[in-house]
C-alpha cells in the first residue's frame, strides 16, 4: 500500500477551498500553510492566461526530511504517508532545508515543524482527506498508488502526469495533470515585491530568471500570488560554522606544530590551545542550542537520536572532541603537558569537527549550492586557516618564538590561498544545475557581490597572504593577518548560508 494524490489542474479553479479546508482540520495557524494554491500568469492583457497550482507535500518514497530529521519526528508509515511526531521535534529546522518542496513550516503556536500529513485520522477511519471532500470541482484525488483499480491509479497509467523536481531522488507520491510547466520550476517566474491585493512577507529569492550567460532574462511568466517562505536558517548557523572553525582548527594546528617540535610542553600548547578551543567549543554548542525553535528539548538530540541524520553524528563528534580537548588541557594542567598520542588522536577528531557539517549540509537535499563535493575541502582549509589565525593570535599573546610565528604565517597564507582557489573555481566553472547558477549569482553579481568581493575575497583572503608575506614572521603583520582573516571567514560563512537559501524552491 502506497498513499499518493493526483491534482488535475485542468479542473482547479483556484478557489482556496482545499486551503481552507485543511487549516479548519488540523487548526493550522494564520500565517502557515499546509495545502496552498500559487498563481501565475503568463502573457499581457488582453491576451493574459491564469494559472493554478496546488502546492503541498509530496510523501516522498525516499523522504529526505525522514533522513535528515534529528529525533525521528518526522517517519514514514506502513502505508507510505509521511507524518510527523510533534512531541519529539525540537524545532531544528533542518526538514525545512531538506525538503524540496517548501512542505515544512514552523508551527508558531507550538515552534515544532509541521505539514500535511494526509489526514491520517480519516484515512484511519476509511475517510478521504479533507480536501478531497471539500473540492468543488474534484480536482484532488486521493488513492492507493498501489491498487491498480483506484482513481488514481487509473490516471497515472492513462493520462500524461507530472511530479515536481523527480531528478533530486525523492521518488514523489504527488502527481499532477495538465499543470503548468513554469509552476513546477521556480526560477521560471518572476517574482514582484508586492501582489495586487495583498502585501508580500519579505523571503529568499531573486527576482527573475537567469538567462543561460548569467544575466536576467526575460520572464515567462509572473508570480502573482504565494504563500510566504521565510529562509530557515540564519546568522546563528554561520555563526557555528566560524566558531566551530576556529574550536576545530586551533587543535588541528595545536597537534601539528605540536608534532613538528614547537614546544608540546609550553603553556601555550598545552594549557592556552586546548582551552581556547573548549571555549569556541562551548560558544558553537550555545549557538546551535538557541537556534532550536524547542532549546528545551536539545536533549533529545542525543537520548533521541536518528543515526541516519548528520545533526546526531555531529553531537556526537563535537562532543567527542570537547572531551578529548578538556583531557589535553588537564594534562596540561596536572601533568606538565600531553602526550603524543593524546594531540594526535585530538587532532583527528578536531577534523572530523571541522568537516562533519559538509555531510549535514548535503543532507540538505533542497539546496544545491550547498551540494558542493568540494565543501568537506573547504571546511578543512577553513579550519586551518582559523586555527593558524589563533596560534598567531596566542603566539604574540605569550611571546613566541619568531619561528613559530614564521610558520603559522606560512600556513596561514597557504590555507588562505588554496581556500581562494577552490572559491573561485567553484564560481568560475560550470555549474551542476539551474538552482547552483542562480545562487552563485547571487554571490558574484547580486545582491551579496560587494561583501563576497571585498569582505570575503579581498579583505579577507588577499589582504592577509600579502600582509604575512611581507611581515617575514614579524609579530604585528601577522596579527593583522589572522584578525583580518577570521573577519574574512565570518563573512563567507555568512554569506555561504544566504546564498545557499537565496533560490526559491516552490
Amino acid at each position: 500500500m502506497r498513499y499518493g494524490f493526483v491534482i488535475d489542474q485542468n479542473r482547479c479553479i483556484g478557489c482556496h477551498a482545499c486551503t481552507v479546508a485543511c487549516k479548519e482540520e488540523h487548526d493550522v495557524p494564520v500565517g502557515v500553510f499546509r495545502t496552498w494554491v500559487k498563481y501565475i500568469e503568463k502573457g499581457e492583457f488582453p491576451n493574459a492566461s491564469r494559472h493554478f497550482g496546488v502546492m503541498r507535500c509530496n510523501h516522498c518514497e525516499a523522504a529526505p526530511c525522514v533522513e535528515i530529521c534529528p529525533t525521528r519526528a518526522l517517519y514514514k508509515r506502513p502505508d507510505g504517508i509521511v507524518d510527523f511526531d510533534n512531541s519529539r521535534c525540537i524545532g531544528c529546522k533542518s526538514c525545512m532545508q531538506a525538503c524540496p518542496y517548501d512542505a515544512l513550516y514552523i508551527d508558531p503556536r507550538s515552534n515544532t515543524a509541521a505539514k500535511c500529513n494526509f489526514c491520517v485520522h480519516r484515512v484511519e477511519k476509511n475517510l478521504e482527506p479533507a480536501c478531497v471532500i471539500v473540492c468543488p470541482t474534484r480536482a484532488i484525488i486521493a488513492g492507493d498508488l498501489d491498487e491498480s483499480a483506484s482513481s488514481v491509479s487509473r490516471i497515472i497509467a492513462t493520462q500524461k502526469v507530472s511530479a515536481r523536481k523527480p531528478h533530486k531522488g525523492t521518488h514523489p507520491k504527488l502527481f499532477y495533470v495538465g499543470i503548468d510547466g513554469d509552476l513546477v520550476e521556480p526560477g521560471a517566474v518572476s517574482r514582484p515585491e508586492s501582489y495586487f491585493w495583498s502585501e508580500k512577507r519579505a523571503q529568499s529569492g531573486p527576482s527573475a530568471p537567469l538567462a543561460t550567460d548569467g544575466s536576467v532574462a526575460p520572464p515567462r511568466a509572473r508570480e502573482v500570488y504565494d504563500v510566504a517562505h521565510p529562509a530557515p536558517w540564519g546568522w546563528k548557523i554561520a555563526a557555528y560554522l566560524w566558531t566551530k572553525s576556529i574550536a576545530a582548527g586551533v587543535l588541528i594546528v595545536a597537534a601539528l606544530l605540536g608534532a613538528l617540535g614547537f614546544g608540546a610542553d609550553e603553556p601555550m600548547f598545552a594549557i592556552a590551545s586546548p582551552a581556547v578551543a573548549l571555549a569556541f567549543l562551548g560558544i558553537t554548542a550555545f549557538l546551535l542550542v538557541i537556534d532550536l525553535k524547542r532549546p528545551d528539548r536539545f536533549h533529545y538530540l542525543l537520548l533521541k537520536g536518528n543515526p541516519s541524520s548528520w545533526l546526531v553524528i555531529g553531537g556526537y563528534i563535537l562532543t567527542a572532541c570537547g572531551g578529548l580537548a578538556a583531557l589535553w588541557l588537564g594534562s596540561g594542567l596536572f601533568l606538565g603537558g600531553p602526550r603524543l598520542a593524546l594531540t594526535a588522536t585530538t587532532g583527528i577528531v578536531a577534523i572530523g569537527c571541522a568537516c562533519y557539517t559538509a555531510f549535514l549540509f548535503a543532507q540538505a537535499k533542497a539546496r544545491d549550492l550547498w551540494q558542493s563535493p568540494l565543501f568537506f575541502w573547504h571546511l578543512l582549509v577553513q579550519a586551518l586557516a582559523a586555527g593558524a589565525a589563533a596560534i598567531i593570535l596566542l603566539g604574540a599573546a605569550f611571546g613566541a618564538e619568531r619561528k613559530l610565528q614564521l610558520t603559522a604565517g606560512a600556513l596561514l597564507a597557504a590555507s588562505l590561498a588554496v581556500g581562494l582557489g577552490m572559491i573561485l573555481a567553484e564560481v568560475a566553472l560550470p555549474h551542476v544545475s539551474e538552482d547552483v547558477k542562480r545562487a552563485t549569482h547571487m554571490l558574484i553579481r547580486g545582491a551579496l557581490s560587494m561583501r563576497f568581493w571585498a569582505g570575503a575575497v579581498v579583505l579577507g583572503g588577499l589582504v592577509p597572504i600579502i600582509l604575512v608575506l611581507l611581515s617575514a614572521g614579524g609579530v604585528a603583520l601577522n596579527v593583522f593577518a589572522a584578525l583580518l582573516a577570521l573577519a574574512g571567514l565570518w563573512v563567507f560563512e555568512d554569506l555561504w548560508v544566504k546564498a545557499g537559501q537565496s533560490v526559491p524552491l516552490s
